[in-house]
């Protein structure tokens, strides 16, 4: 089967299983709660998407305008908290459980992936995470050689 038809078979199929979802946990814990759980869920990510969605849209398109396809990389689990936002944000439980599952990859993903930081303030960058930019208001001090006190 085609990926194509299979990701359309799916995306017709979700209203209907989420319906079949919030009939089941509405019968578990009842209509209100289970209403209230959705509402909580939506309004958690539109917190989400307005908090940490529009950094990471913000950091996309200056990545995008300087060619710089690393810094897209780097920053993938803001692309995770961004997609989690947007499924915590559509009503119902299959996409809430989906998006929390996304916010703990993408939580626990950072904590892993991140280097402990050095002790002596000092921030190692691949070559192609920076550019030396001149500033003509700092003093050359290479040219002058050392201070005498």
């Amino acid at each position: 089967m085609n990926v194509a038809k299979v990701l359309l078979l799916a995306l017709l199929a979700l209203p209907v299983l989420e319906l079949v979802a919030f009939g089941a946990v509405a019968a578990a814990i009842g209509f209100g709660q289970a209403l209230a759980l959705l509402l909580a869920a939506s309004l958690a990510g539109a917190l989400l998407l307005r908090h940490a969605g529009g950094n990471h849209v913000a950091r996309m398109r200056v990545a995008m305008a300087e060619g710089s396809f690393s810094s897209l990389t780097a920053d993938a689990t803001g692309g995770l908290v961004l997609l989690a936002g947007i499924l915590l944000l559509i009503p119902g439980f299959i996409t809430d459980v989906a998006g929390l599952a996304l916010l703990l990859v993408s939580f626990f993903g950072a904590r892993r992936a991140a280097p402990p930081p050095r002790a002596d303030g000092v921030v190692d960058l691949e070559p192609e995470q920076w550019r030396r930019v001149p500033d003509p208001a700092l003093d050359d001090r290479r040219d002058r050689g050392p201070r005498a006190g």
